[in-house]
């Protein structure tokens, strides 16, 4: 990292520590060859060693470096904030994906049961998401109910020990591979939007959980659509009190917001193993840079990721200075989404006609393409652009809060689509 708080001696000792365990779990050469910056020697040791991170995650997740500030007798570390940045740093030096295979499991359930949940929860589900054994989907976004989350509408009856579920979900990322699904239902309509909530932790082996996916313009599908018809969930199951599922929720949401803040924009960062200097990547992706328009352009955004980077570092030096988190969440996340798309519709403005039409053999423009496609979604996913620049607006600078025609209504008189 270009911007790095400089290390004390206890920040020398771990970081010596981590790479000893990397030398010792990784394959042979691979942390020699990133620091002799010999690409060969790095690509043949990931070959020799047939890496690949499922079966790295359960490794990774056993020694309690995966989540560092998790309690001990969770599988962590009992760390502070430091502990938690030279461990990250290191894995992205090393090109290691931050969170294994499980990034919402590890980045959004495991930090959210930890507030929340009750000891039996916390002992059964913890663990289980450290070593990817259990991956999690988060069951918020409905196709009514986006940016506007609490007029969601699922809905969740009790039944004795049980709750009932009926309802439809959206974009849940790798809902056909979770055991679990971070779930919010609305358990009492005659209460106002975000008083009526509750949150479950919704097995999606279940009879009546259907998974269809959502084919995107990339031709993946990384999104789903969920039907829940008829769905039983224990009351055990449930993550907090009765009605304050809004109050939990924002501990995933916040969770949310810091973890894309930084990943989903950098697939490296999910899944590892590939070059860790996104700069020079972008640069492979433009044929020739002798324009001078390009290269305009090409400076403007160095010069907008280096002002990224030291946001991105002044916001890790307060953390570890005790300092309580600032705005720089939010901020980071509107500011990497724009930039990434600037910087995918640059790559192909700058390649001409190879932009919209390449030989089956060309993976560069393939790739090209594919990145400037799949940024559409980085203003949209971890929280709108929109909604986020009004929660700085209000939160930051102060500014009136925007009008709200349903302040204090029952969810059941409000208007919907």
């Amino acid at each position: 990292m270009k911007w790095q708080v400089e290390d004390t001696s206890e920040r020398a000792e771990l970081r010596a520590e981590f790479r000893e365990f990397l030398r010792s779990a990784l394959p042979a050469g691979w942390v020699e060859a990133i620091d002799a910056g010999d690409e060969a020697a790095f690509e043949a040791a990931k070959k020799a060693g047939n890496w690949n991170p499922l079966a790295w995650t359960p490794t990774f997740g056993a020694t309690g470096y995966m989540a560092p500030l998790w309690s001990e007798e969770y599988g962590g570390m009992s760390g502070e904030v430091w502990m938690q940045q030279v461990i990250r740093e290191e894995l992205r030096r090393y090109r290691l994906p931050l969170f294994g295979i499980n990034l919402l499991g590890v980045g959004l359930a495991g930090p959210t049961i930890i507030e929340h949940g009750t000891e039996a929860q916390k002992e059964r589900y913890l663990r289980p998401i450290l070593s990817a054994q259990e991956i999690w989907c988060q069951l918020f976004s409905e196709p009514g109910s986006g940016s506007d989350l609490a007029s969601l509408s699922t809905r969740a009856v009790r039944d004795g020990d049980e709750w009932v579920v009926n309802g439809q979900k959206v974009w849940t990322t790798i809902a056909q591979f979770a055991k679990w699904g971070m779930l919010v239902a609305r358990t009492d309509p005659e209460a106002p939007k975000h008083e009526g909530l509750t949150y479950f932790i919704c097995d999606m082996h279940s009879p009546g959980v259907e998974v269809r996916p959502l084919k995107q313009m990339t031709g993946t599908a990384e999104f789903n659509e969920v039907y829940l018809t008829d769905v039983r969930i224990p009351d055990e199951r449930r993550l907090g009190d009765v009605g304050d599922g809004w109050r939990v929720a924002r501990t995933t949401l916040m969770n949310e917001r810091a973890t894309l803040a930084g990943l989903s924009l950098d697939p490296a960062s999910i899944m590892g193993g590939t070059r860790r200097d996104p700069w020079e990547t972008f640069l492979e992706q433009i044929p020739d840079t002798s324009d001078p328009n390009v290269r305009q352009k090409v400076a403007q955004l160095y010069i907008e990721q280096e002002v990224k980077e030291i946001t991105a570092f002044r916001a890790n030096s307060a953390r570890l200075s005790g300092a309580a988190p600032g705005p720089e969440g939010s901020v980071n996340k509107v500011f990497n989404a724009e930039y990434n798309q600037r910087r995918s519709e640059l790559a192909m403005n700058a390649s001409g006609p190879a932009a919209i039409a390449w030989s089956p053999d060309d993976s560069e423009a393939e790739s090209r393409a594919v990145s400037f496609l799949r940024a559409r979604a980085n203003t949209i996913e971890g929280g709108t652009s929109e909604i986020l620049r009004n929660q700085i607006a209000e939160r930051v600078l102060g500014l009136p809060r925007d009008i709200e025609v349903d302040k204090g209504k029952v969810w059941s008189e409000i208007l919907r689509n």
